[in-house]
């Protein structure tokens, strides 16, 4: 059994910090910190264990954040100046890696009232760990001043600087306070975005692209504006970035997204749909069969997905789009396609018996349907 992730924040870590913080602030009282951020750590989840070694440094540094801010950057290790985070770890050179989360809590709770100062801080506590969660309240309560400073990091010479920009304003980060303000009107981080979506670091680039997919999720114009404006004559890595920020509203079946990527005529020709079995156990396997058949004088190009209509406990059904293949079909010609798709329990559904309805979409109309009966 794997390690739970819980565990990458633990003793050592705590010990660790507590022997730099020492290391460069003489006065810092070790016993103490230890004393409180152990109690009760190992009863704690991930996240929570950070805040409570947060809240063991903020009864252990000075209290002037502006005097705890430089103890802070001078007990961090060599930044990290290429693309990689995961190889970090804390050393006789100072704190690197998970050791450097508790930090960015304390600067996002008790950083707020000396902003300018604490987006230094993150800025130095990004190239050894990330901040990408601390910096969203500055980006709640100090909107002017946080754009400012992320449109200055835009150009930073350290990748996971200029990540930071893009990540850290994303309106839904997993597992960061959302952005209400940027969930209603993302408009603000759009020049951010811009600057970066050609940056050189793929690094970069994958966190511009998921920050479109979230903008997407809400403002599905906006995307489709984004590609019908930086999409023709982009770089193959550009072209990269986007499709992969098309990825919701590709499945979604949105026309304007995929009439950017040149699939947005509908199929000339015939689908057909057949599941391997009517009636399917909870736990096992259904296989997914697809033959289409071309009408058309010149070859086609599909992005074919399905959706599989969930039946919820009320007796209503929601549709979950799974993707499915991106084919060429020939002119005249015919293709069959397979996919497994798996029935298990996850944690993020819900299973109820019932008639379920699968639906087979290409570019992003529903072509053919067929059902299954779900057994528990």
């Amino acid at each position: 059994m794997a390690e739970p992730l819980k565990n990458l924040i633990n003793r050592t870590t705590v010990r660790d910090a507590s022997r730099h913080l020492q290391r460069v602030w003489p006065d810092f009282d070790a016993h103490r910190f230890e004393t409180l951020a152990l109690a009760g750590l190992e009863t704690l989840e991930f996240k929570a264990r950070a805040r409570h070694i947060a809240a063991a440094l903020a009864a252990t540094l000075p209290q002037e954040f502006a005097a705890a801010a430089p103890i802070i950057e001078t007990a961090l290790g060599p930044p990290a100046m290429d693309d990689d985070l995961g190889a970090l770890r804390t050393g006789d050179a100072g704190l690197a890696g998970w050791a450097v989360w508790p930090f960015a809590e304390f600067v996002a709770r008790h950083g707020l009232g000396d902003p300018a100062r604490a987006l230094q801080t993150l800025r130095e506590l990004t190239q050894r760990f990330t901040s990408e969660w601390a910096v969203r309240p500055f980006i709640e309560r100090h909107p002017a001043l946080a754009f400012e400073v992320l449109s200055a990091w835009t150009r930073d010479p350290n990748p996971h600087v200029r990540r930071l920009a893009s990540e850290g304003s994303r309106p839904r980060l997993p597992w960061g306070l959302q952005l209400k303000a940027l969930i209603e009107d993302p408009t603000p981080t759009l020049p951010l975005l811009a600057a970066l979506q050609d940056d050189p670091s793929a690094y970069v680039r994958r966190s511009v692209a998921n920050h479109l997919n979230d903008i997407a999720r809400d403002h599905p114009e906006l995307l489709a504006r984004w590609l019908e404006q930086h999409l023709p004559g982009a770089s193959p890595e550009r072209r990269a970035l986007l499709r992969h920020a098309s990825r919701t509203l590709v499945k979604r079946g949105d026309a304007r997204v995929l009439k950017a990527w040149g699939l947005g005529r509908r199929l000339e020709g015939s689908a057909q749909l057949s599941l391997s079995r009517r009636r399917i156990v909870l736990g096992e396997r259904l296989e997914i069969s697809v033959r289409l058949q071309s009408a058309s004088a010149r070859a086609q190009k599909l992005v074919i997905d399905y959706a599989v209509h969930h039946v919820k406990a009320s007796g209503a059904a929601t549709a979950k789009v799974f993707k499915g293949w991106t084919v060429d079909l020939a002119a005249r010609g015919s293709l069959d396609l397979r996919k497994q798709h798996p029935l298990r329990p996850i944690t993020t559904r819900t299973y109820h018996a019932g008639r379920h309805e699968v639906d087979l979409r290409v570019n992003g109309e529903i072509v053919a349907r067929a059902f299954f009966d779900l057994k528990l």
